[in-house]
């Protein structure tokens, strides 16, 4: 149990860190430190000495990409041992775990190529949003099926529908802000030519109304410890998150707090996924956890 607990750990570590990674590529004004596709620069696929782009962005450009390779491996091992306990409740997941970080590899080089247009830019967050939501499922299911919700709570279920989806929609038009913004990852990038202080509104209204359904869904899931719970957690990542955006936003967009909040978004989802989880689904023990294996 321990080494499934790491494993699928690992899994879901790596994947947010590639959010983080990313930024990092952003903020420091890496994004074409590697200029090419899928080499690194034409003839290698790794950073070599006095390359035009400057060898520290080469270095954290590359570094991001071998990210990749370490995530595709723990994908597959993940796949593997999914597959050979026999839980074909997390078959799908595992295999679009796979399947999205190959995705992701070829989305990085429509990113590179197009020189950073914000569009492939803001996808590459999105899908690795979805890639960590199924990589919070697999990690919150290792040791259990699940069986669907009861009747009786419905209302709940719908609630955390509406929420999971306002929560990701807060995410996206994120991306538009950042994109907008000034980190496009180099000086000559493109934007998306949005006033900023507009879209920053909007962002911020949605936020707020994600607020408010969060205390909806408190009022009617109260009853049930464990909801209230990652609801408190929810709630508390995200009054953290809009902190740090208003600051951000107040404070001419430093660099340290656009990272921090960079990784706020990824917390608030992980969060927003795992109360989607408590609420529309009950665990229940598989064969193979009954058997008690420690693998």
């Amino acid at each position: 149990m321990k080494l499934r607990r790491a494993l699928y750990g690992v899994l879901l570590v790596l994947q947010a860190g590639l959010v983080l990674t990313g930024g990092a590529v952003r903020l420091t004004g890496s994004g074409l430190g590697c200029p090419t596709w899928p080499e690194c620069t034409p003839g290698s696929y790794t950073p070599v000495p006095n390359q035009a782009e400057g060898q520290l962005h080469a270095w954290i450009e590359f570094g991001n990409r071998l990210l990749t390779f370490a995530l595709i491996a723990v994908a597959i091992a993940v796949l593997a041992h999914v597959l050979f306990k026999r839980r074909r409740d997390l078959r799908l997941l595992a295999v679009g775990q796979v399947l999205g970080i190959l995705g992701q590899g070829v989305l990085g080089g429509i990113t590179v190529l197009t020189d950073l247009h914000p569009l492939p830019v803001a996808g590459h967050l999105l899908l690795s949003i979805i890639l960590i939501g199924g990589a919070t499922s697999l990690y919150d299911r290792r040791e259990t099926g699940v069986i669907r919700i009861r009747p009786t709570e419905k209302i709940t279920s719908n609630l955390s529908k509406a929420h999971i989806y306002l929560t990701f929609l807060v995410i996206a038009l994120g991306t538009l802000v950042t994109g907008s913004g000034p980190h496009a990852g180099d000086k000559d990038s493109r934007r998306f030519g949005f006033d900023i202080r507009t879209v920053a509104t909007i962002h911020t209204e949605a936020v707020i109304a994600l607020l408010g359904l969060t205390l909806a869904l408190f009022v009617a899931a109260r009853a049930n410890p464990l909801h209230r719970r990652r609801l408190i957690v929810f709630t508390a990542i995200s009054l953290a998150q809009g902190a740090i955006g208003y600051i951000q936003y107040f404070t001419g967009i430093p660099e340290i707090l656009v990272a921090a909040h960079l990784l706020g978004s990824t917390l608030v989802w992980i969060s927003a996924w795992r109360l989607r989880l408590a609420i529309t689904t009950s665990p229940v023990r598989t064969q193979t956890s009954n058997a008690g294996e420690s693998s």
